[in-house]
């Protein structure tokens, strides 16, 4: 038997208080939408089917986004008036197979727990419904289950609808379910909207089919906090923590040293050696992987890297789609843009940016310089307010730079230039294509002073 995902994606989410449909709002620097089909993805359905309605236009492009092979079995359907979840799962229902089990979604819940819904459809092959449930210490706002004698779902009953007496049950209903197309298109119909909100509610399936003495039965989830949706902007914050906990949890596990687990971010992997250190408030994006006996100093912001063994990045450093290979010192308050490679042993240091640039084994950079589109050979040293003038205005322009070559203080490289091994470039020199050089030589620009023993200096008129 196949399975079929619907994740229901169609509500206004007016609690948020925005323009952006309440799906697209992220957790992790991704869309809680993406969160719900990445984790349903892993059952291995054969079609995923999201049902949009509010600003469906917004949805549909942001699914464009998605990885490619899950892209080709995401479907869309359209809930064309917003009547409630059970007329949300009608509107997928007929680019649904009729032999397929169906697991349902909801794409505000971007903490959906895979464990718990892989368990819940393997509860299907003995009964036609299967809901998943959770105890909550705090149940208000939330469906009630409503068991039988013999433990099985006798009802679930809305918060609004509810008596106080059922509004005492502490077991609260997740929403998700799993059952068969068979069962849906059989008993979806039987739905009335006859309550307090004038919807009709796909909870009311699982009291249809009780009354005809099927047996629906309840899974507990062991952690609600996993379970809870998302409607507005504390809870937005509040799965955000969740998440960012539950990934802090895992790297602990590995042996991962955080300086304080509840001042980290995560908005993408992150793959660790041994003995890796993570100071407070960094933020990593992207894939990113640190070798054994990496440092990483308080807010850096790190994305789309890998960072080899021992090497040591400084607070306040951001880099983004470059590799750093052994023994690196990077920071504090350097900037890696994308395209670096930075090999053995090298030093880039505070206000320096690098961009697009390849720099040797034993290079160094220790401050307030610029190297753009350059490629830099081993053992140079590049000095204070150096520059690789590499744009013209319209164009870009590559600077190499050889083996065991000087670079003195506020010096300015203008590309396109070769700069010969073992070159020593004076302070304030000027290089350009026509600068003639050979290995080993001194290039030196000065500016003949000029010494004026009249001059007044200006003062402000009264």
């Amino acid at each position: 038997m196949s399975l079929e995902v619907v994740i229901l994606a169609a509500g206004k989410g007016k609690r948020m208080n925005s323009q952006l449909p309440k799906v697209l709002h992220k957790v992790a620097n991704k869309p809680m939408l993406f969160h719900v089909i990445e984790t349903a993805f892993q059952l291995s359905p054969s079609a995923i089917h999201i049902v949009v309605g509010h600003k469906s236009e917004l949805i549909e492009e942001a699914l464009k986004d998605l990885p490619s092979d899950i892209s080709r079995i995401v479907q869309v359907s359209h809930q064309k008036e917003l009547l409630g979840t059970g007329d949300a799962v009608a509107s997928a229902l007929p680019k649904i197979n009729e032999e397929s089990d169906v697991l349902v979604l909801y794409g505000d819940n971007p903490l959906t727990p895979f464990d718990d819904i892989q368990r819940l459809t393997a509860l299907l092959e003995d009964n036609p419904l299967c809901v998943l449930s959770a105890y909550a210490r705090d149940p208000f706002g939330y469906g009630r289950i409503v068991r039988n004698e013999d433990g099985f779902l006798k009802e679930i009953v809305e918060e609004k609808d509810a008596s106080e007496e059922i509004r005492k049950i502490k077991e609260i209903n997740s929403g998700i379910m799993v059952t068969t197309a068979k069962v849906l298109k059989k008993y979806l119909p039987m739905i009335k909207n006859d309550n307090n909100q004038g919807e009709y509610y796909l909870t009311d399936l699982a009291g249809i089919l009780v009354k005809e003495n099927k047996i629906v039965d309840v899974l507990q989830s062991s952690n609600f906090d996993l379970l809870t949706g998302v409607n507005s902007k504390p809870q937005l914050a509040f799965a955000e923590r969740t998440y960012q906990s539950i990934q802090a949890n895992k790297l602990l596990a590995q042996g991962v040293t955080l300086a304080d687990p509840n001042r980290f971010d995560l908005r993408g992997s992150l793959k660790c050696g041994q003995d890796v250190f993570i100071d407070i408030n960094c933020i990593f994006e992207g894939n990113v992987t640190l070798g054994n006996n990496v440092q990483i100093g308080a807010g850096c912001v790190i994305k789309n890297c890998t960072i080899d063994d021992d090497s040591i990045i400084s607070p306040y450093t951001i880099m983004e789609d470059s590799t750093i290979c052994k023994k690196n010192t990077i920071g504090p308050f350097a900037r890696l843009r994308p395209g670096n490679v930075l090999n053995d042993e090298v030093h880039v240091g505070n206000f320096v940016e690098v961009k697009k640039s390849t720099l040797g084994v034993g290079t160094k950079s220790g401050h307030l310089s610029y190297l753009g589109d350059a490629v830099i050979g081993k053992n140079v040293n590049i000095g204070a307010g150096k520059i690789t003038c590499n744009y013209d205005g319209a164009n870009k322009f590559k600077t190499v730079i050889g083996d065991d070559v000087f670079v003195g203080s506020d010096s300015q490289l203008v590309a396109p230039v070769e700069i010969k091994n073992g070159v020593t470039i004076a302070a304030g020199t000027t290089v350009t294509k026509h600068t003639q050089m050979d290995e080993n030589s001194l290039i030196l620009t000065r500016a003949q002073s000029v010494k004026i023993d009249t001059y007044v200096r200006p003062t402000k008129q009264k």
